[in-house]
């Protein structure tokens, strides 16, 4: 425990600099205005500003890009609540009830219980993150490279699993991933693999293009297609007290959306917008107040908005502990530290104190500004949505152009963006997830890294994937999981629950 307090202490040192608080500040706001946004969300964005971190220190980088990420699920509810317009994926749950309670005359208090059971959620499982993260580093460092595989490959499996539609489709986007991850030099003959001649596919495919055409780009196209929305808030926000029986009812809901988001964010594919979806139907079960579902119950609102946020910190956690990423935002992560000549794993808590602990210790920086820039700020959130899209979009592809050729100095890395832009609207038309195109795509080489490692020591033998316990345990997992889904009954329920 002493341990933990001085690291802490070390953790809040880096984070409480001049640079990381402004930086947590702008990842904060930045992530408030993409969650208002509607259709933007924070994997277009992260994947959009990959350029920048670029020339800022690690801890650095990673301080803004957790800012942008747990701020869009603050800032999604702002718009859901007041104008029936989710401003991010998470937050579809929250118009159900949110927006009924503000034509109630209630959007006050909607908005008071989505900030602070936010705060709360977020804190606790910035709590968790602390604790487990070194528990969790010292079991995998027992680790071997048989586990690691089937770690990865159970990583893989659950994120196609957990998707949204077909699983067939996830899994066909997890190999694509995987392949293109493979495109470049190999490591250990030095022979160049699927570069069709092309000297600038050598070192691979540049990820920050990759991302950023797939997400970004791809998301502005699909934008101007729609007819935009403008909405105007025809009710007062009114008090943002609320009664003594909404604090009744809200409480339970807080806490349980706390554990339930604390719990599916660490599961790989999980993430923020599964844990919101899951709270809901939790509480239309549970609440006190399940009649008022429908026409503005409070509990509807204070158990998906803390859902969304616990799971927003604790996705953290694969990542920090294991280097393995639970989400595409979290495959973005892993990306901008490999952009950093940082190699995410057990052993950065070891190797880079000053980046893990000062990271965890900005979340409750981060959680804590949010709390202040949500509720004062609501009428200037809500201005926003008045800027027209055809004056945001050229400014953003100008910016994104610039920052890609920047990473290489290329004309090549604006190319290839232009291509995963292409390919990432195809996947969007015919309704293939992109996520699991990231996941895999970042996971693949390290996959294969330990296959060739794990192959290499039991001299070709492939029985020691089974025969090892944690190994056959998982792959064990990932067949179960595979074979679950596949299943009709689960496999109508889990399009159901996405749907919302």
């Amino acid at each position: 425990m002493e341990l933990l307090f001085a690291n802490l202490a070390h953790g809040f040192s880096v984070a409480l600099s001049i640079d990381n608080v402004l930086f947590a500040l702008l990842g904060a706001l930045i992530g408030t205005a993409i969650g208002v946004l509607p259709g933007i969300g924070p994997v277009a964005t992260i994947s959009l500003l990959l350029p920048i971190t670029f020339g800022q220190p690690a801890t650095t980088a990673m301080i803004m890009l957790a800012g942008i990420y747990y701020g869009a699920q603050y800032g999604g509810s702002t718009t859901a609540i007041l104008l029936n317009l989710p401003g991010e994926v998470s937050s579809v749950v929250t118009t159900l009830e949110g927006y009924k309670m503000a034509r109630n005359g209630r959007a006050g208090a909607a908005l008071a219980i989505s900030a602070l059971g936010s705060f709360f959620a977020g804190s606790i499982a910035t709590i968790l993150v602390a604790a487990s993260g070194p528990l969790l580093t010292s079991i995998a460092l027992s680790f071997g490279p048989a586990d690691y595989f089937s770690l990865m490959l159970l990583g893989l499996v659950i994120s196609s699993v957990l998707a949204q539609g077909s699983v067939i489709k996830s899994i066909g986007m997890v190999v694509l991933g995987v392949a293109l991850g493979l495109v470049g030099t190999d490591v250990q003959t030095g022979q160049q693999r699927f570069t069709f001649g092309i000297p600038e596919l050598s070192d691979g495919l540049d990820f920050a293009a990759m991302a950023m055409g797939v997400f970004g780009i791809a998301e502005i196209i699909l934008n101007l297609e729609r007819p935009e929305v403008r909405s105007v808030l025809s009710t007062k926000v009114g008090s943002l007290f609320l009664t003594k029986e909404e604090w009744k009812r809200a409480t339970p809901s807080v806490l349980r959306g706390t554990v339930l988001g604390s719990a599916l964010g660490i599961l790989p594919g999980g993430g923020a917008s599964l844990a919101s979806f899951g709270s809901y139907m939790m509480e239309r079960k549970m609440s006190r107040g399940k009649a008022d579902f429908g026409n503005g119950a409070i509990e509807g609102v204070a158990g998906p908005e803390a859902a969304n946020n616990a799971a927003a910190q604790t996705s953290f956690i694969p990542l920090l502990t294991l280097g393995i990423p639970s989400n595409a935002v979290m495959a973005l992560m892993v990306g901008a530290l490999i952009i950093q000549g940082i190699q995410p794993g057990p052993r950065m808590v070891e190797s880079q104190p000053d980046l893990f602990w000062g990271l965890i210790c900005s979340m409750w920086i981060g959680n804590l500004m949010l709390l202040v820039i949500n509720l004062p700020l609501i009428g200037m959130w809500v201005k926003l949505l008045q800027v027209p899209y055809k004056y945001m979009y050229p400014a953003i592809l100008t910016f994104c152009a610039i920052g890609v050729y920047s990473i290489n100095n290329s004309v090549f890395g604006v190319y290839q963006t232009v291509f995963f832009a292409i390919l990432g609207y195809i996947f969007a038309k015919i309704k293939m997830e992109p996520a699991p195109l990231l996941v895999g795509f970042v996971l693949g080489p390290m996959m294969e890294e330990h296959l060739r490692r794990a192959m290499l020591l039991s001299r070709g033998d492939p029985m020691v994937f089974v025969e090892r316990p944690i190994s056959g345990v998982l792959l064990a997992i990932c067949a179960l999981a595979l074979g679950l889904m596949l299943l009709p009954g689960l496999r109508k329920k889990k399009e159901e629950a996405m749907a919302g």
